[in-house]
């Protein structure tokens, strides 16, 4: 087998890749301003790959992928011209991730990397005479921020977060920086959002800062509308949606320690989408989370929290309607998403 000299620009969805004399890793924070994402690189979740996936096109029928012992049990998943083939289940200890039974036609090989916990890549091999190439993706970007809720550690496997599966089915380039149990609107995120190339953001928060206690009925609106504005400062007109919290039954009415509620949250964030409307930014767009997963579908979490591996598929759905329904994404030649 032919071994590929391992690149950056195999890997999409990243942030950044951190580059060692024996792997390289995918990060979803730049990991050499790893420090300033406090606490702890962003609670210890910008290293867990989301999103993530080594992209290449090739003829081989074979692909070997090279990894650091496995911490537990994870998954991979090779996508086929945008269609999921094989899921790979990789047990703890084991250093190497294999798909065969590939046709020796030229395709789009897609791997994503599991969401669950850091994948160092040691070397990608295919077919000793297989031809290959980078692949660059020029499709419209959508960078998308949240929670475990967009992290999607209970999904069926890596391709089928509910991020994933809409990028699939709308064609979008996808950057997942749902970042479990941590999405606090930290400005540094925000500046990283705001330096990113982007065609289509949107951002589902509140669970977090409510059950978390982070922000109060007096904080959370005035961080929230910091947060769209320093996007703002270079992210001009593009269109950005704000999800508000999907249903959960202990918090829906219930204050926190500080006085927040998720029904307090959904309120406030209409707020500060109408004000910033009113001064000029038209576009803003908002979904409303108990429309994209309201109390019908509390059965679809187990936890009633997390929605599992079925629910991913209905938010995917449901998502893909309500921005097709509300918010106008464009490239140069044509509406992706019509009012």
């Amino acid at each position: 087998m032919q071994q590929l000299p391992l690149s950056e620009k195999m890997f999409h969805g990243a942030i950044s890749i951190e580059k060692t004399e024996t792997y390289m890793k995918p990060w979803r924070i730049p990991f050499e301003q790893a420090e300033i994402f406090l606490p702890n690189e962003i609670g210890g979740q910008a290293e867990l790959p989301a999103g993530v996936r080594i992209v290449i096109r090739s003829t081989t029928k074979i692909i070997n992928i090279g990894i650091l012992d496995a911490a537990e049990f994870m998954q991979m998943d090779c996508l086929i011209n945008g269609s999921l083939y094989k899921t790979a289940h990789i047990s703890k200890g084991d250093t190497s991730v294999h798909f065969d039974g590939l046709s020796d036609e030229t395709k789009l090989i897609e791997l994503y990397l599991s969401q669950k916990m850091a994948v160092p890549i040691t070397g990608i091999w295919i077919d000793e005479h297989a031809k290959w190439e980078l692949v660059e993706d020029s499709r419209l970007h959508w960078v998308t921020y949240g929670s475990s809720i967009t992290h999607c550690y209970y999904s069926e496997s890596p391709s089928q977060t509910w991020p994933a599966l809409v990028a699939n089915e709308m064609d979008f380039k996808l950057t997942c920086l749902g970042y479990s149990g941590n999405c606090f609107l930290e400005p540094t995120v925000a500046r990283m959002i705001r330096d990113m190339p982007a065609d289509f953001i949107s951002m589902c928060v509140g669970i977090n800062i409510v059950r978390g206690n982070a922000l109060s009925d007096r904080t959370f609106a005035p961080a929230l509308m910091g947060f769209i504005q320093i996007i703002r400062d270079k992210q001009k007109d593009v269109p950005i949606a704000i999800i508000s919290p999907i249903f959960n039954r202990e918090y829906e009415k219930t204050e926190n320690k500080v006085g927040l509620s998720l029904e307090k949250t959904r309120k406030e964030i209409v707020q500060v989408i109408d004000i910033l409307k009113k001064h000029g930014d038209q576009n803003l767009y908002y979904l409303d989370g108990l429309e994209m997963f309201g109390k019908e579908y509390e059965k679809y979490m187990p936890d009633g929290l997390h929605p599992n591996a079925e629910g991913d598929k209905i938010l995917a759905v449901r998502f893909q309607q309500l921005v097709e329904a509300n918010v106008p994404v464009r490239d140069k030649e044509k509406m992706i998403c019509k009012l």
